[in-house]
């Protein structure tokens, strides 16, 4: 258990180090976010923030993942979640880059993020499915069962993929709403890895220990990001960071197959792409009603009385229950 601790430590270390230089430098070239004209009042102050902060933890987690896997024994699989999250990620990069160049809160189409997304959903669920340790079984929570999807494995893991990335970007409206749920459901799948790795046979040993070590990296380098992104945030991560995210997470839950977990793991996300959908079918519906004062959900909460930083520990705390949860779903718990 010495890498791990290791990795988790280093992590956070690298973070702050990095900050240090990152941040004057975002300054100097002016990357700062344009805020949406419809958002509430108090995030017009935000103008200007700078951005692409998600490239620090991203960079972190990447790097420390390679070496400490090269320690301990490469995997294909911890390779390929890597990659897996870094273009994501890239897809984010271009949408922020845009929306900076254009000085409007407006970047790439939603026709060009959702291809981006379909394509490298496509190639991740290829080699989940064709992957004799992961196939087109997925393991049913709280049950020693798996239910085989067959070939339908690959339009819906494609599905899962772009909904879970566009649900965490959906989730980062808010000075450490991503982030500080993000890490808490990153130690949750460290968890889970860790377990898996106690019952599982030798020849999966190496891919579930690079995926321990890539969501420990993962969770030190968010509670260190947190330093500037918590209320009032010294940084954003921007789509860079938050499309990093989203497929960090359904990344390692298909490599664990565990996707079913997301809908614990990854609810808050969840519920901010469904509580868009929702009040967009509602509005059409009732020729302009509204269920929610705004949609995403977080900025109902908002516009109902609580501060962002409320709201933040009311997700977090919610996320940590969902966490315990989903560890103990585990039937060897």
């Amino acid at each position: 258990m010495f890498l791990p601790v290791l990795i988790f430590l280093l992590s956070i270390g690298s973070v702050f180090i990095i900050a240090r230089y990152f941040l004057p430098l975002l300054k100097r070239l002016k990357l700062g976010q344009p805020i949406h004209e419809l958002a509430p009042e108090s995030h017009r102050t935000k103008q200007g923030t700078p951005t692409m902060g998600g490239l620090m933890f991203a960079a972190v987690t990447s790097v420390l993942t390679l070496l400490f896997s090269a320690i301990h024994g490469f995997s294909v699989s911890t390779l390929l979640l890597i990659l897996f999250s870094l273009l994501a990620m890239m897809i984010g990069l271009a949408d922020d880059y845009t929306k900076i160049k254009r000085q409007h809160n407006r970047g790439l189409l939603w026709w060009q993020k959702v291809i981006a997304q379909l394509f490298l959903g496509f190639l991740f669920s290829i080699y989940c499915y064709y992957s004799p340790a992961i196939g087109s079984s997925i393991i049913v929570p709280f049950t020693n069962a798996n239910w085989d999807l067959g070939i339908w494995y690959l339009p819906l893991m494609m599905l899962v993929i772009m909904f879970i990335i566009n649900s965490a970007n959906l989730l980062d409206g808010m000075d450490g709403l991503l982030a500080g749920t993000s890490s808490i459901a990153s130690i949750a799948w460290a968890a889970i890895a860790m377990f898996m790795l106690l019952t599982s046979a030798t020849s999966e040993l190496n891919d579930l220990y690079g995926i321990l070590l890539f969501c420990l990296a993962l969770a030190g380098s968010l509670f260190a990001f947190l330093r500037y992104n918590y209320h009032p945030a010294k940084i954003f991560m921007g789509d860079t960071g938050s499309m990093f995210l989203g497929a960090a997470m359904v990344g390692v839950s298909m490599l664990l197959r565990q996707p079913l977990l997301l809908l614990l793991i990854a609810l808050t996300m969840i519920i901010s792409s469904v509580s868009v959908i929702i009040q967009r079918i509602y509005y059409k519906l009732t020729h302009g009603k509204r269920i929610f004062l705004s949609s995403p959900i977080h900025y109902h909460f908002e516009k109902a009385g609580m501060s962002e930083p409320q709201i933040v520990a009311m997700y977090s705390a919610v996320e940590s229950g969902l966490a315990v949860l989903a560890v103990l779903s585990l039937p060897w718990i």
